[in-house]
């Protein structure tokens, strides 16, 4: 299982949802289900490095 890191909402890891986003932060691979994605989609944007710009 999957859980997603602001909510704890769970997703089977193999029937990972689309809409899921998946973020690698610091070495670390982050969950974010689509309600938190949508709602935060401003903050997680603004962690992306540059280059990705």
């Amino acid at each position: 299982m999957i859980e997603c890191e602001l909510c704890g909402v769970s997703a089977p890891s193999d029937e990972l949802p689309l809409t899921w986003v998946m973020t690698l932060e610091r070495g670390l691979i982050t969950h974010y289900c689509d309600r938190c994605a949508r709602d935060n989609v401003r903050n997680i944007e603004g962690r992306l490095d540059r280059t990705y710009w």
